[in-house]
């Protein structure tokens, strides 16, 4: 039996989000990084060394090149309309319980995750809520992805309050929202970017990444933006944390989160972990585990082979980009006029057949 060659993957973007996949890439053979596009020549030349293949200074220059596959956009939010994110193994452990109807009906979700986001390394453009700054855009997206999959994805309302404290980091960083859904099921998202308190405490000291957090190195972004006495200061910081400039990531120790998250089910509450599904049942609860995996965000590349090898559509395609979307819209909009928002472009979560006949 013959294999598939690798796909040949560009990438858009050597900053944060490019070495947080990195060890995604590194460690699945399924996937070639043959070509990249990036602003700085650093970057490019460290990305060329280390890999080989090509180096654009344009994302347009990197389209062209006929001999890609597929190309993974880690470009600023600002760069790019669609913004897709990977579902957490125990993410998608919940779902598939929730998807054999052992369990009955999903009746509340509630998220909720407490960071010092807006305090990390920013540049100017982060902060700005018109470039996709803030952290509806840059951290809603993945809590309203995993509840809204959980859910089933037709939101019907939207109704949120936002939060701006800091006249020094002049965009949201915070927020609370109440969705409804169409199935009759309801959610409560909360986030803070603002936050002194880190809820990795409530998930095993477990960071979002999946490595173990340091209690003891409290106050650890806000110390270290006490330095800077220019943008240009926290721009240098950023670049720090970018391919070519800083070490890789660690491979992590256990599954990615985002926070608390609890399913109510008719036959169970679920909670999901960074190391599985707690599952509290009528009369008992069980643990089921999601083993970490050698690639560490294994949900991602399985979507890019299916899409790339199978012709099969993700689950969270371009129509389920723009219903997120939406949503993150309809907090700022709620926050602002006050009252409920309500969706009209929301598409239900589709199972692997329909995501096939979807081609």
């Amino acid at each position: 039996m013959t294999c598939d060659p690798p796909i040949r993957l560009g990438v858009a973007g050597l900053g944060r989000a490019f070495m947080l996949m990195l060890p995604s890439f590194e460690n699945d053979p399924r996937v070639e990084l043959a070509a990249c596009a990036a602003p700085r020549e650093s970057s490019r030349t460290a990305f060329v060394q280390r890999f080989g293949g090509a180096a654009y200074d344009s994302v347009e220059a990197l389209c062209g090149d006929p001999t890609l596959d597929a190309i993974y956009i880690a470009t600023p939010h600002q760069m790019h309309r669609t913004h897709a994110t990977c579902a957490v193994m125990a993410v998608l452990k919940a779902r598939a319980l929730i998807d054999s109807g052992s369990l009955g009906q999903v009746r509340m979700v509630h998220a909720l995750n407490y960071t010092d986001f807006l305090y990390r390394p920013r540049r100017p453009e982060e902060l700005m809520t018109s470039e996709g700054g803030g952290v509806i855009f840059s951290q809603g997206v993945h809590q309203i992805d995993i509840v809204r999959l959980l859910a089933g994805g037709m939101v019907s309302t939207v109704r949120a309050t936002t939060g701006q404290w800091d006249d020094k980091r002049p965009t949201e960083c915070a927020y609370s929202a109440h969705l409804t859904f169409a199935q009759g099921a309801f959610a409560s998202l909360t986030y803070s970017g603002f936050a002194h308190f880190n809820s990795d405490e409530f998930c095993d000291w477990i960071g979002e990444l999946g490595h173990d957090t340091d209690p003891t190195a409290y106050g650890k972004a806000r110390k270290a933006l006490q330095s800077v006495q220019t943008p240009q200061d926290e721009i240098r910081l950023k670049t720090e944390r970018t391919f070519g400039a800083s070490p890789d990531p660690a491979v992590p120790a256990h599954n990615e989160h985002f926070g608390t998250i609890l399913v109510s089910c008719d036959g169970a509450d679920l909670r999901l972990t960074p190391d599985g599904v707690w599952v509290y049942g009528h009369t008992q609860s069980d643990f089921l585990s999601t083993p970490l995996d050698a690639i560490p965000r294994k949900g991602v590349m399985e979507s890019l082979v299916a899409a790339v090898r199978q012709s099969q559509s993700p689950i969270q395609d371009s129509r389920w980009g723009l219903a997120s979307l939406e949503v993150w819209h309809g907090i700022l909009q709620s926050s602002e006029a006050g009252t409920d928002i309500r969706m009209h472009h929301q598409v239900p979560v589709r199972r692997t057949e329909e995501r096939k006949n979807q081609i």
